[in-house]
């Protein structure tokens, strides 16, 4: 399985959003992209059918002509954390169904993007975390920073956190999620100081972005940075 885990600071900061870019951006560049929603807690009712919205964009992204359920494996419909969405709906999540799930596309596909859930390290079943399903793949990490106050910490945190599970931190991408946010150039700076900053190429600055598009998203990275970390470690 070739590909990239997508994960984050926090929820809230634009992971779906830069999945969705890199799957354009990876279509783009003659790739059959599957870009995958690990985990989706949230869903409404439209025209009859229950959508999550996030699994919507990915399939849009992705050239494989695939359907919700291939995209998000586990949909629940409760906007929350999925191991709280889960017990109040009666849903098991399987470690092992999950897996089956993701790699099955994973061998249809020339890339995947997996998305994870919230931050890098959310509860799924007992003794079983978002950390533990990246280390399940043995994907790259791509770390997603929310540009916002506090950013710096927990971008930093989450690094650790990667490196500690014996996982490659192969990239980040800044988002800057709020219109106005003070000292962002000294944010970005600090994220990308040699000595203590993430250690890792910056993919690209995504500015804030009234329609946050997967077309606009992919404008905002470097391709060349992409398409190099697809290729294996030494």
């Amino acid at each position: 399985m070739k590909g990239f885990f997508i994960t984050g600071t926090d929820t809230g900061i634009g992971k779906t959003c830069i999945s969705a870019g890199l799957t354009h951006l990876l279509v783009q560049a003659g790739y059959q992209t599957a870009a995958i929603k690990s985990l989706a807690a949230g869903q409404d009712l439209v025209d009859g059918r229950w959508v999550n919205e996030d699994v919507a964009v990915l399939r849009r992204a992705s050239n494989m002509g695939l359907s919700d359920a291939e995209v998000g494996p586990l949909q629940l419909r409760t906007a929350c954390a999925p191991h709280i969405a889960a017990k109040l709906e009666g849903v098991e999540i399987s470690r092992e169904d999950l897996l089956v799930s993701i790699r099955k596309l994973g061998e249809r596909a020339d890339v995947c993007i997996v998305e994870g859930v919230g931050g890098f390290r959310v509860p799924l079943a007992p003794g079983w975390d978002t950390a533990d399903l990246a280390v399940d793949l043995q994907l790259p990490v791509v770390l997603v920073v929310g540009m916002r106050l506090g950013c710096i910490n927990h971008a930093l945190l989450t690094a650790e956190a990667v490196r500690a599970r014996g996982l490659q931190l192969t990239g980040w991408i800044a988002n800057t999620v709020e219109a106005e946010m003070p000292y962002l150039a000294d944010n970005l700076a600090a994220l990308s100081d040699g000595g203590c900053g993430l250690q890792a190429p910056c993919w690209g600055h995504v500015p804030w972005l009234a329609d946050p598009s997967a077309a606009a998203m992919a404008t905002c990275l470097d391709p060349s940075l992409v398409l190099a970390g697809l290729a294996p470690s030494p």
